[in-house]
């Protein structure tokens, strides 16, 4: 309370200094300048730009660059909900309100700090997200790019406000495309289009009856069949039914059954709310990610090179276990080198909980693994281990490099404090399976070679395969600096839009979405045209 009356005696103070020497009659200090140097005196961005200005006006003028910047806040406001913000956080009929309301220079002068206030809000949202992730979602360790908020005020208060407001929010294409589906979606909820859910435990080509007549209305509703009035699961039904499957990162077999049939009856109304947290996602990540760069979906559970847009390389992953501590956490780094034939270096969490019972009772358990004092030195296992807690257990472990290393012949390394990279492993039948989620968080590679050949090739090796399998076949652990480092990207995505249309949804696997949309809601995001639709029913 007391700072907030210095703040505004010293915004008065600075406001009486810059007026004064432009002219000595007390004209230049009127209730309007007065008013907005006063409540703009809390907040450092608006209490300056205010100042650059002269305390003129931002909104309230009635020129027509004034009425023009007034009208696009408003229009960009009015469209709240469909960018999955919340709308009452902003409220366009209140500021419509507010503007009929103020009268006097003073009221005038309040109103325009007052929407000045709201513009910076509502562009944080719209650039940056409504939630500050980690708080949602601990193992989300992204660091949110922060809005410059007097370069904000400094560019709505030029000639072009429209442009100024269409360049808030994220300008990639996926945002774009997540909004279309946003509508599609909408537009589903309220006209019932998708229809009621399939009862059948198992369909499959050849099979008639009412259940495949739901099922084909609900393929053609989500776009996956042409409009049909056959009866009969017919050959372009399975064609249908497999092309869903893809998009949903099941196994690819035209059998409606199992998980399969559960994916086809999610409803509408969950899978916007799907696409809205993807949208709130791309607001985080609202920054340049690199014309290369390394993508990384864990839901998807798959690796991508990605160049211009366009994916270069890709290859089947494993992630961590949905188990707390061993959830692969979301964050951006830098890929900088690649270590070919790997020494492990067992992570202390699995030294002390997975080795060390077995070491205690036998010191010679873990044959593989080197046990390493803090000098550097290989301990000698003609000893005891029974003496050591988890606490005080003063041993690292390491295991040779080798083709039955657990990182298997290379590693490629992003140097950061969660220990998380990408690797090879022995355990090659894990890739066969559906859902991969099976490391302690590092995150393993189906292709790691190839993988490897992509990238030196990128560094404009001429011959990356040979220069690769020179490093493997020494048997020597090499580190393999890039020239170009390549920005890397963990994230996680159930809603993915399609470049050529359509959508791709996987299932939350560590729950993290359903927190997010949980946290959305909390702070007032809505699915208004749902609302609208059960209205319409209780009437």
């Amino acid at each position: 309370m007391q700072s907030g009356i210095l703040k505004r005696l010293a915004a008065t103070v600075a406001f009486v200094a810059l007026v004064a020497p432009v002219t000595a009659t007390a004209q230049s200090v009127t209730p309007f300048t007065q008013a907005i140097a006063v409540a703009a005196a809390e907040d450092d961005a608006l209490s300056a730009f205010y100042r650059e200005s002269k305390f003129a006006p931002l909104w309230v003028g009635d020129d027509a660059v004034h009425r023009a910047r007034r009208a696009a806040f408003l229009a960009v406001v009015d469209k709240a909900g469909l960018h999955g913000l919340p709308a009452n956080r902003y409220d366009a009929d209140r500021i419509r309100q507010m503007m009929r309301a103020a009268d006097t220079p003073r009221e005038m002068g309040k109103l325009d700090v007052e929407l000045s206030r709201l513009f910076l809000r509502f562009a944080s949202d719209m650039s940056t997200g409504i939630l500050e992730p980690g708080r949602v979602v601990s193992d989300i360790k992204r660091t949110v790019p922060e809005s410059q908020r007097l370069d904000l005020l400094r560019d709505i208060s030029g000639d072009r406000p429209y442009a100024v407001m269409d360049r808030l929010g994220p300008q990639s294409q996926e945002y774009n495309r997540l909004i279309r589906a946003r509508l599609t979606l909408e537009d589903a909820i309220v006209n019932g289009t998708w229809g009621e859910p399939v009862r059948a435990s198992r369909l499959e080509r050849g099979a008639q009856g009412d259940e495949v007549v739901r099922l084909r209305d609900r393929l053609i509703a989500m776009g996956y069949l042409d409009r049909s009035a056959s009866q009969v699961f017919d050959a372009s039904m399975q064609k249908a039914v497999e092309a869903f499957q893809t998009d949903h990162g099941l196994a690819v077999d035209g059998v409606v059954g199992g998980k399969t049939l559960e994916e086809l009856n999610v409803s509408p109304e969950d899978r916007l709310g799907s696409v809205l947290v993807a949208m709130e996602r791309e607001r985080w990540m609202n920054f340049d990610r690199g014309d290369r760069h390394i993508w990384v979906n864990l839901t998807d559970f798959h690796a991508q090179i990605v160049v211009d847009g366009e994916v270069y390389f890709e290859t089947k992953s494993v992630i961590g276990k949905n188990v707390s501590s061993q959830e692969t956490p979301e964050f951006s780094d830098e890929m900088d080198h690649m270590v070919i034939n790997p020494y492990w270096y067992v992570p202390r969490s699995i030294i002390v909980n997975e080795y060390l019972p077995g070491l205690r009772r036998n010191p010679g358990a873990h044959g593989h693994l080197d046990i390493i004092a803090s000098n550097g030195r290989v301990v000698s296992r003609n000893r005891s281990f029974s003496q050591y807690s988890a606490r005080s257990f003063p041993f690292s472990m390491r295991q040779k490099p080798g083709p039955r290393n657990a990182l298997g012949r290379v590693k490629f390394m992003f140097p950061n404090k969660y220990n998380i990279y990408l690797h090879d492993t022995p355990a090659q039948s894990l890739f066969s399976q559906t859902v991969r989620a099976f490391s302690h968080g590092c995150i393993r590679l189906d292709d790691p070679y190839e993988f490897g050949h992509a990238l030196l090739e990128l560094q404009n090796d001429p011959s990356p395969e040979a220069t690769f399998n020179r490093y493997l076949n020494s048997g020597q652990n090499s580190r393999v600096n890039l020239a170009d480092p390549l920005p890397v990207h963990i994230v996680y995505r159930t809603a993915i839009a399609k470049p050529g249309g359509g959508m791709e949804y996987r299932d939350d696997i560590y729950g993290r979405d359903a927190r997010i949309l949980s946290a959305l809601q909390a702070e007032g995001v809505t699915m208004p045209r749902a609302q609208a639709r059960l209205a319409l029913s209780d009437g």
